[in-house]
């Protein structure tokens, strides 16, 4: 019998699904602003993303660190820091 693999993007074919259309280069060069509330949607024709735990899940931005983000989550009773890229985070905007 055939073992089934465990790995990170194991059952998330739909969390990782992307729609047709082409959004070109500008979702690299966001800018979010320390203190800034961002959802976190993944981007799966970038190399590097999350963990699928963390799509759809919304997160206070607390510090640039490089080319990308510092984004603290709840995650069940603790608060998470994740390093994000800008094409992984989308803003909220107030109202």
């Amino acid at each position: 019998m055939a073992k089934f693999s465990h790995g990170k993007i194991r059952k998330s074919r739909n969390k990782l699904k992307r729609d047709k259309r082409k959004e070109g280069i500008t979702k690299y060069l966001r800018t979010f602003e320390i203190g800034e509330k961002v959802l976190i949607k993944i981007d799966s024709s970038s190399q590097n993303y999350p963990h699928p735990r963390y799509h759809g899940l919304i997160g206070e931005i607390k510090e640039n660190r490089g080319r990308g983000y510092v984004v603290s989550v709840k995650s069940g009773n603790s608060q998470k820091q994740i390093i994000l890229t800008p094409e992984h985070l989308r803003k909220i905007e107030k109202g």
